[in-house]
C-alpha cells in the first residue's frame, strides 16, 4: 500500500545555479530503490521542494520516474502558497508518472481550517491521485487539528495523514486519539527520525524518513523490525543511530533558541567554526560551552550538502553510518572516514560514489 513502510526522502542535488543535477539525484534514488524503501517520497523539505521552480520540479518529477521506472512507488511534494499553482504541480506529478502527492498547507498569512479544507479540496478534485497531508507545524505554522483531519479524511482521494511524531511516552496516546478521527485503513504515518520507532510500535503505518534518503540500507533494517513488533532489534538498531539522532535533536531545538534570545533582547545565534554552516561565513558565537548552528529542523540534507569529511559535525553522523551500512553490533573509530558510507561531497550536494548512472 502507497503510505505505508518506509518512505525515503533525499536531498534535491543543485548545481551552484539552482538546477537539479539529474544524475546525482538518479544516483541516489536507485540506491534507495535497491535498498528496499517501500516509496520514494520526492520533493519533501528535505528536497527544498519551497525553493525550486516549477520547471526545475517537473525535471525532477520526470527524472524521478525515469531513473526508477516503476520499481519503487514515487510520491511528490506538491506544496504551494497559490491553490492554482498546487494543481498545476499535481498535474504535472501525475503526468510524470507519480503514485502519490504529499500536501502541506504552506501559507504567507495565517490560514484558517476552512481555507486549508478548501485548498486540498481543490487538488482533490483535480487529479485522482492518493494524496497525503503532510501535518508540519514546525514549518508551516498550521497545524491539523483532529476535527479538519476528520474533515479532510472523508475526502475520497485522501489516503493518509504524516504527523510529526512525539516522545514515546506520549505517542500512543496521540496515535489511538488520531485513528479515532479518520475512517478505518485510513494511513496513520510519522516523521521525526529519532522519534519515529516508537511511533511505529504505538502502530504507526508509514515512516516518512530523512535519514533514509542517505543512509537507506539501516533505515529499512530498523523499519522492517519495528513493524515486525521487535523491540530489541529496534533498540539495538536504534542505539547505532543515536550519534545522528542527537545532532537531530540539537538542531531541532536551535530555531526556538535562537527565537527565545532575540524576544530578549540578544542576538540570535551563529554558527560555529566547525559547524557546517559556517560555510556561509557567519561569525560564531557560543551560549555556555555549547556552539549552536542555525539550520532548518527537517531538513538534514541542507546539513549533508555543507557538511565535508574532516568537519567535527560530520564525524559521528558519518561513523554511525558506517556501523549501520555494516549492521554492526560495534562503534567504529571516530577516525573512520565518511566515504566508508559511500558518499563524498561534491559542492554542495551529497553523491553516492557507487553506483552511479551508467557505471
Amino acid at each position: 500500500m502507497l503510505f505505508h513502510g518506509l518512505s525515503a526522502f533525499p536531498i534535491t542535488p543543485c548545481d551552484s545555479a539552482g538546477r537539479i543535477d539529474i544524475d546525482a539525484l538518479c544516483g541516489l534514488l536507485k540506491r534507495i530503490d535497491a535498498a528496499g524503501a517501500d516509496p520514494i517520497g520526492l520533493l519533501g523539505s528535505t528536497g527544498s521542494y519551497m525553493y525550486l521552480s516549477r520547471a526545475e520540479k517537473r525535471r525532477a518529477m520526470d527524472a524521478a520516474a525515469d531513473c526508477l521506472s516503476g520499481r519503487t512507488p514515487l510520491i511528490v511534494g506538491v506544496g504551494a502558497l497559490r491553490t492554482d499553482d498546487l494543481i498545476a504541480l499535481a498535474k504535472d506529478a501525475r503526468d510524470a508518472g507519480a503514485q502519490g502527492l504529499l500536501l502541506a498547507p504552506v501559507s504567507y498569512t495565517p490560514l484558517g481550517d476552512d481555507e486549508v479544507f478548501e485548498h486540498f479540496s481543490a487538488v482533490a478534485a483535480a487529479t485522482a491521485l492518493p494524496l497525503c497531508i503532510y501535518n508540519n507545524p514546525g514549518m508551516t505554522h498550521f497545524s491539523i487539528s483532529q476535527a479538519l483531519l476528520s474533515r479532510l479524511s472523508a475526502i475520497p482521494s485522501i489516503a493518509a495523514v504524516k504527523n510529526p511524531a512525539l516522545p514515546a511516552a506520549d505517542i500512543a496516546a496521540a496515535h489511538q486519539e488520531t485513528l479515532s478521527a479518520v475512517p478505518a485503513g485510513f494511513a496513520v504515518g510519522y516523521s521525526g527520525d529519532w522519534l519515529v520507532a516508537d511511533a511505529i510500535l504505538a502502530g504507526g503505518v508509514a515512516w516518512y524518513s530523512v535519514v533514509a534518503g542517505i543512509l537507506p540500507e539501516p533505515s529499512v533494517k530498523l523499519m522492517r523490525a519495528a513493524q515486525a513488533g521487535d523491540r530489541a532489534e529496534v533498540e539495538r538498531i536504534n542505539a547505532l543511530f543515536e550519534p545522528l539522532w542527537t545532532l537531530f535533536r540539537r538542531i531541532e531545538q536551535l530555531p526556538r533558541r535562537s527565537r527565545d534570545r532575540q524576544s530578549a533582547g540578544a542576538q540570535p545565534l551563529r554558527p560555529a567554526a566547525t559547524d557546517p554552516a559556517s560555510v556561509a561565513g557567519q561569525p560564531a558565537e557560543s551560549e555556555g560551552s555549547a556552539r549552536y548552528a542555525v539550520f532548518n529542523p527537517v531538513t538534514v540534507g541542507r546539513l549533508m550538502r555543507r557538511a565535508c569529511p574532516s568537519n567535527a559535525y560530520c564525524a559521528k553522523p558519518m561513523t554511525a553510518a558506517a556501523a549501520l551500512t555494516a549492521s554492526s553490533t560495534t562503534a567504529p573509530s571516530r577516525n573512520s572516514m565518511a566515504t566508508s558510507s559511500r558518499t563524498v561531497v561534491a559542492g554542495r550536494c551529497v553523491v553516492p560514489v557507487s553506483p552511479r548512472p551508467g557505471s
